[in-house]
């Protein structure tokens, strides 16, 4: 696993020794940010990279130009990986981690209430498979549209299989796109 493109494009991400995550390949990780880029991002946003594992996407996105970038993620073996990670690239002073359960705390905005202008959601395959209105995934998507800045984004990456429900609360489906075995579904602010 490796950053590909800007500032830190070619530097390697350290993972964990145990295999308890599921990396995103350099290819669909591209075809991702292409996705992005439609939308102006990441370049000067506030983002949230929830079950970050290593950061892979939010590094990737720090180093294409976004402001900061929060990481939750709640195994502390990970999130030694991740630190470790952060430092590697020089990103301590832009990017914050937490420890917490992404499903309960969503996208934590600070004392300034500064929402985000993007937010990767990445959790464990196993959690999106239900994705009804009374589901974890639902209440934390719920949750996000009162997070995410008024023209941000949610990113949601799922198994190919797991399609997820046209509108979550406040946010609305704009797009999914599929690659290999997985695929990323874009909500955006009803009516935005």
């Amino acid at each position: 696993m490796r950053i590909i493109a800007g500032a830190k494009r070619g530097m390697k991400l350290l993972s964990p020794k145990a295999q308890v995550s599921r990396p995103i390949t350099d290819r669909v990780k591209e075809s991702l940010f292409s996705v992005l880029y439609k939308y102006d991002l990441p370049n000067g946003k506030r983002i949230a990279d929830l079950f970050c594992g290593v950061g892979s996407l939010g590094l990737e996105a720090l180093s294409r130009g976004a402001e900061f970038v929060t990481f939750v993620e709640k195994d502390p073996k990970i999130i030694a990986v991740l630190e470790k990670n952060i430092e590697k690239a020089g990103y301590a002073g832009e990017s914050k981690v937490i420890r917490a359960n992404a499903f309960k705390i969503g996208a934590p905005v600070n004392f300034d209430r500064q929402q985000y202008g993007l937010i990767f959601v990445d959790p464990p395959y196993s959690a999106t498979r239900n994705i009804d209105v009374d589901s974890p995934l639902s209440g934390l998507l719920t949750l996000l549209g009162e997070q995410v800045a008024p023209d941000g984004i949610v990113a949601v990456r799922a198994y190919k299989h797991t399609e997820l429900l046209e509108q979550y609360g406040q946010l609305e489906m704009i797009d999914r796109r599929q690659w290999g075995t997985m695929a990323v579904t874009i909500l955006k602010q009803a009516g935005r």
